[in-house]
């Protein structure tokens, strides 16, 4: 059931700006990724934005003013929305999300994003793993069997020992089934699809770029400055993320945060901290959207 609030109302002014804006914005975010793709180049680190969460540029560049608010009509008329999926438009020509359509067709979406946030914000954060996921998902492979074609930091061997050395601890499902299957005995946890509301952590950086993956699945509940942060956090997380691992980035003049040392280790924590707290607070965004649409 729809909430009651009063919906916030825009002015045709304020809808065109912050619509300009947002274009503006997401063209900045995805330029480097669209112009690799007219290349057709490829990018270790970038690419997995947009194949493991798979929204594409067009669709990140358009703005969505999120559950509960309405846009009033400009002197042309109703706003571009009005012929959108899932918008309605009125008597008077204001247009706003049909938020009954829209839990009719996405409500048990909406609860179990909620109850994984919040399960997720009521922990803390865990920070012993140190990105060892993408160690794990190299462990006793041969170099033609890697998701990424780069070379390993250390080599193959001196990969392995590094797992060999440490306790793996990998709490997200997603990162864990990629691990090896000699790497998959190692872990501490053996997180299911059905164990993730429950084991997730906000220090997991494959949570936190998750934030983006809720905020798509919201869909055009969420408004745009919302999910720009997300993508944008995400992206950066990818950075560390591939950055901790054991590939060689050199050849895009990115260092390594070497965490088979103790000085790598204190800077991913440190980062990793960072992640967690500013993870959380989409989450807390992202639950508000999720009480707009459909209220306990």
């Amino acid at each position: 059931m729809a909430t009651t609030t009063a919906p916030r109302v825009l002015d045709a002014p304020t809808w065109t700006r912050l619509a300009q804006a947002h274009a503006a914005r997401a063209d900045a975010l995805t330029a480097a990724h669209r112009e690799r793709r007219s290349r057709g180049e490829r990018h270790a680190v970038e690419d997995f934005l947009f194949e493991y969460y798979p929204t594409k540029p067009g669709v990140l560049r358009r703005w969505h003013p999120g559950a509960g608010v309405v846009l009033a009509p400009s002197g042309d008329g109703p706003a571009p929305q009005a012929s959108w999926r899932g918008y309605v438009t009125d008597r008077a020509g204001t247009v706003r999300l049909d938020l009954e359509a829209f839990v009719a067709e996405r409500g048990d979406t909406v609860r179990f994003v909620a109850g994984l946030l919040e399960a997720t914000l009521s922990r803390p954060a865990y920070t012993g793993c140190f990105g060892l996921h993408e160690w794990a998902m190299v462990y006793h492979q041969s170099p033609d069997e890697h998701r990424h074609r780069l070379p390993l930091r250390l080599g193959s061997t001196g990969t392995d020992a590094v797992v060999d050395a440490h306790r793996l601890r990998c709490s997200h499902i997603d990162a864990f089934r990629f691990f090896t299957p000699e790497a998959v005995g190692r872990n501490t946890l053996q997180p299911t699809r059905a164990t993730q509301v429950a084991l997730e952590q906000p220090g997991c950086l494959h949570a936190a770029m998750d934030c983006y993956k809720w905020a798509t699945k919201l869909g055009p509940a969420v408004p745009g400055d919302l999910l720009l942060d997300c993508f944008a956090l995400a992206r950066e997380i990818r950075v560390l993320d591939m950055q901790a691992s054991p590939y060689d980035l050199s050849s895009y003049g990115l260092r390594p945060v070497p965490i088979e040392t103790p000085d790598g280790k204190a800077e991913y924590v440190r980062r990793q901290r960072d992640v967690a707290e500013r993870s959380n607070a989409l989450r807390r965004r992202l639950l508000d959207v999720c009480a707009t649409v459909a209220p306990a």
